[in-house]
């Protein structure tokens, strides 16, 4: 039998600018950028004179005069996801999103109902574009990494399949940065020893690609490069973990700084775990320093965490032991939170009367009055929206940056 490619990757072009575009025509055709101070995101029109996501406002209104910002439609954005997420499952419940906008469906078990790969991708397109009004572009492969590149070569608005035995033509003079896992540094590091398309990655010396990346990065990369990918498409059930990060630029980690960012991203994973009625037992932090390198520290308590005040104390915590553990560490990139083990919320039987109490226990008096301030906050939060109560430690240098609403939309719970 004819080998054909069995994995999809579909993925929402411009998702949060179409979006935009969508609710008011009068955007059709114009350079569009959600945001403000600093691009959210950019539609292809604003795209091809330069505009990025993350450059400042006035940078990418000096590129494209002509620049539009809107503020953006979070919950139109939801929407708008769970439609088209619903549109790829009539078709296999093969389907792994990744993102709000992407997601893998595995077909392998589609096509006596469907039909050919090419066939199921242009049916998905026309409903999506259809009943969605949003442009989509769908790569079709025999695996994930080979699936999600011919997507991008497809963009935007379009379709590649990619048979089986043209895989290797297909890969070679496409660049090295489509390959997953390559950014801007790899990618300068790469071109500058000569290595410019994937098909020279992937002929590229073990020991060699070893000595410029790291043994890791080099085995990761190259392996791609030769489209050796065994994982397969996963339907996701129950999130396994609940997680939040923050780009710092170049920081010195100040205890007033990690009390800050740390507050914050608790604030947010916390918020997330209690709306699905879940908490988890083990914390993890991740410190990013700077030229990419990282450490995490995490901990396993006995009982479930929810409450927003002990996950930063936890967090704190870890940080901190975390630098300490490296001295010479001057200044950090990223800091982040995320929290597995990840089990129902349960029910909180006070313990009996004694001082203060550990706020690690579920039942101490502390762990129950956080719990039950951070559930009125939750409330007052789904009534009057997020920014109507918080906590003291917020953040500073996210303030007026990329909303809330915006990050949680990324920050998909695995």
């Amino acid at each position: 039998m004819e080998a054909r490619p069995t994995v999809l990757h579909a993925d929402l072009d411009a998702f949060y600018a179409s979006v935009e575009q969508l609710l008011d025509p009068r955007l059709r055709g114009r350079p569009v950028a959600v945001g403000g101070g600093v691009v959210l995101a950019a539609s292809y029109e604003a795209k091809r004179v330069g505009v990025s996501s993350a450059m400042a406002g006035w940078r990418a209104k000096e590129l494209c005069p002509d620049l539009v910002f809107v503020k953006g439609h979070f919950s139109e954005y939801q929407r708008l996801s769970k439609q088209v997420m619903s549109i790829l499952g009539d078709y296999t419940p093969a389907v792994e999103q990744v993102s709000i906008d992407e997601a893998f469906l595995d077909i392998a078990g589609s096509r006596r109902l469907f039909g050919e790969p090419d066939e199921i991708a242009t049916a998905i397109r026309e409903r999506v574009q259809g009943e969605a009004g949003l442009p989509i572009s769908i790569g079709a492969a025999s695996t994930k990494h080979l699936a999600k590149i011919a997507s991008q070569v497809a963009k935007p608005d379009g379709l590649v399949v990619v048979p089986p035995d043209r895989e290797r033509e297909f890969l070679d003079p496409l660049p090295v940065r489509l390959v997953w896992g390559v950014g801007p540094a790899t990618q300068a590091r790469l071109e500058a020893r000569g290595v410019t398309t994937i098909g020279e990655l992937a002929k590229e010396s073990p020991e060699r690609l070893a000595a410029l990346l790291g043994g890791g990065a080099a085995t990761k990369l190259r392996g791609l490069a030769n489209n050796d990918d065994w994982r397969r498409v996963r339907s996701r059930g129950r999130a396994r973990s609940v997680g939040a990060q923050s780009a710092l630029g170049r920081t010195t980690p100040t205890p007033e700084l990690l009390a800050e960012v740390l507050g914050h991203l608790a604030d947010r994973v916390a918020t997330r775990l209690r709306a699905k009625g879940r908490a988890g037992r083990t914390v993890t932090v991740r410190v990013r320093f700077t030229g990419m390198r990282s450490i995490t520290r995490s901990i396993t308590v006995r009982d479930p965490v929810s409450a927003t005040l002990t996950l930063r104390e936890i967090s704190e915590a870890l940080a901190t032991q975390a630098l300490a553990d490296h001295p010479r560490e001057r200044t950090i990139t990223l800091l982040a939170i995320s929290v597995s083990n990840v089990t129902e919320l349960p029910e909180s039987q006070l313990e009996l009367p004694a001082p203060g109490g550990d706020p690690n226990r579920a039942g101490s008096p502390t762990a129950v009055a956080r719990l039950e301030v951070d559930r009125s906050m939750d409330a007052v939060r789904t009534r009057f929206g997020r920014a109507a109560v918080g906590y003291a430690a917020v953040a500073l240098s996210e303030r007026g940056a990329v909303p809330d609403e915006f990050r949680e939309l990324a920050e998909r719970d695995v």
